[in-house]
């Protein structure tokens, strides 16, 4: 494949990439604001509390304890959510630079695989030329023998010399210029590039990581699990989910 060809395949596969990292971007930058909020709205309810202890009721201080941990519990997966985010343009990243490190392997193959036909062309058309060279002097000695003989004036050994001439014109050429090129090699992916999901494939599109930190496999593709959408709070893969119920 040519250069040019690489460069064009690539530039397509990254076309949509800083749609996708500006997205991100926004989500985070989103998931930070609703966490300050959260922040301040904790502020105002541990002021109240502290403030008002002494008149409160009960049920009323437990209503505020109870609304403070809900917005902490909040606080914890919005930043859940930030990391996953996190994680997704991180990989969505390195996938890109796994290819182009792979285009370029290929890229190198490709010039050696032609190198080595160049060489072999030019062995071969060196060689044959010498033969040709070779074969043109022994013919004009041939030639030359022929001539003086027929000088002499003698007719069988003209006829003979003529005989070994004809001989010599008529031998079969050497194979000269055929070569047959090999086809362009073409390299398979990385095969030490990691798999993940249930369908042990590499990473693409969109992926989500179980929550479970023991987790054999750790990501897996949205289509594969039956996802469209990033589930809000902690997630488990099936087959976690199915060891969890089991406990």
């Amino acid at each position: 494949m040519a250069a040019g060809m690489y460069l064009e395949h690539y530039l397509d596969s990254i076309e949509n990439l800083p749609f996708e990292l500006q997205r991100n971007f926004n989500l985070m930058r989103d998931l930070d604001q609703r966490t300050e909020d959260l922040k301040g709205q904790i502020d105002s309810l541990a002021k109240e509390y502290t403030s008002n202890a002494r008149t409160l009721s009960s049920e009323q201080k437990l209503s505020i304890l109870r609304q403070i941990q809900q917005s902490y519990s909040k606080c914890k997966e919005f930043g859940d959510d930030k990391v996953q985010l996190a994680m997704q343009t991180y990989e969505m990243v390195d996938k890109h630079i796994r290819r182009l490190d792979t285009d370029l392997a290929r890229f190198e193959a490709d010039l050696k695989e032609k190198q080595i036909e160049s060489t072999d062309y030019d062995s071969t058309s060196s060689k044959g030329k010498k033969d040709s060279r070779q074969k043109e002097k022994k013919a004009a000695k041939t030639r030359s023998k022929v001539k003086s003989s027929d000088e002499d004036g003698s007719p069988k050994s003209a006829q003979k010399k003529v005989k070994l001439l004809q001989g010599e014109f008529n031998s079969p050429s050497s194979n000269f210029g055929n070569v047959h090129p090999s086809d362009v090699l073409d390299m398979p992916v990385d095969p030490n590039e990691p798999t993940y999901c249930l369908c042990h494939q590499v990473s693409y599109g969109e992926m989500i990581g179980c929550d479970n930190t023991d987790c054999s496999i750790e990501w897996f593709h949205f289509a594969c699990v039956g996802l469209t959408t990033k589930p809000r709070g902690k997630w488990y893969c099936p087959r976690c989910s199915q060891d969890r119920k089991r406990k």
